[in-house]
């Protein structure tokens, strides 16, 4: 597993939302921004949640949880305001918690709710529901997670590809809104990356299926969840000082062509 060096207390003092945060990217950045010196509140379906905000407090780090689904607009203002209750201010919010209905033309009409509602929708919500705190802070920064699939066709993930696409879109106009109350919005758009989603894909197999997905990136791999979490705290931080409606690709090079595309064979070819 690949590891990041912290930056001490570049985050001291201030407070995040991550949504999704007990698992994958969300629980990467998650540890990576406590490790920078940040308090946080995450959200999660499971009660995972709170044996992990046992073990990171007894590391040290201030944090809280928050179970529940996305998709219920009672539960964003409960997260919001269990953050403002605890820690007072938010400065920034990472949108991660997402549905992985994956369908094309099987896809029925629940499907299409669910993946918009954990998705864009909730993402826009949550942005309207700490755009008024962060105002008040003088400011603070949004990270929407999108995805290499906001971008490409990909074989019956009509559900998926569309509903990133509206996050990508989404973080534009969000962007403008709200860059009056000096509050940015960014999207990062991963490609292939090992999280408990992609783990379950492969039934625990990394070593047979790394490969498999691995190919369509330049550097032939996949990216480790901590992969994504730097490119994610530094759209947070005072270095992304000036950059807003931007969607920054953690991709490894990813060629929807595959090795072919890529000017290389691969026996795997075609088994995506």
């Amino acid at each position: 597993m690949k590891e990041r060096k912290a930056i001490k207390d570049r985050f001291k003092d201030k407070v995040a939302i991550i949504t999704g945060g007990s698992s994958g990217i969300g629980r990467a950045t998650l540890e990576e921004i406590c490790k920078e010196g940040a308090a946080a509140v995450f959200t999660g379906l499971d009660d995972f949640g709170h044996q992990m905000v046992g073990e990171m407090t007894d590391a040290g780090f201030n944090v809280a949880y928050c179970q529940g689904d996305m998709a219920n607009e009672q539960f964003c203002k409960d997260a919001v305001a269990l953050t403002l209750e605890k820690f007072g201010k938010i400065n920034y919010l990472l949108n991660n918690a997402f549905s992985f209905v994956s369908k094309g033309l099987d896809a029925s009409r629940d499907d299409w709710e669910r993946v918009l509602q954990v998705g864009p929708m909730a993402f826009a919500l949550m942005g309207t529901l700490v755009a008024e705190p962060m105002r008040e802070q003088g400011g603070g920064s949004i990270v929407n997670m999108s995805s290499i699939s906001a971008f490409i066709a990909q074989p019956n993930r009509w559900t998926y590809n569309a509903a990133k696409g509206a996050v990508h879109t989404l973080t534009k106009c969000m962007a403008l809104d709200l860059a009056r109350y000096n509050i940015r919005v960014n999207s990062v758009s991963p490609g292939w990356t090992w999280t408990t989603e992609v783990d379950k894909a492969a039934k625990g197999d990394r070593a047979t299926w790394e490969p498999v997905w691995g190919q369509y990136h330049m550097l032939e791999r996949c990216a480790d969840p901590v992969e994504c979490a730097g490119p994610v705290l530094f759209l947070f931080s005072d270095d992304a000082s000036f950059i807003t409606g931007a969607d920054l690709a953690i991709d490894g090079g990813y060629d929807s062509l595959g090795p072919e595309g890529l000017g290389r064979t691969s026996k795997f070819v075609g088994s995506k």
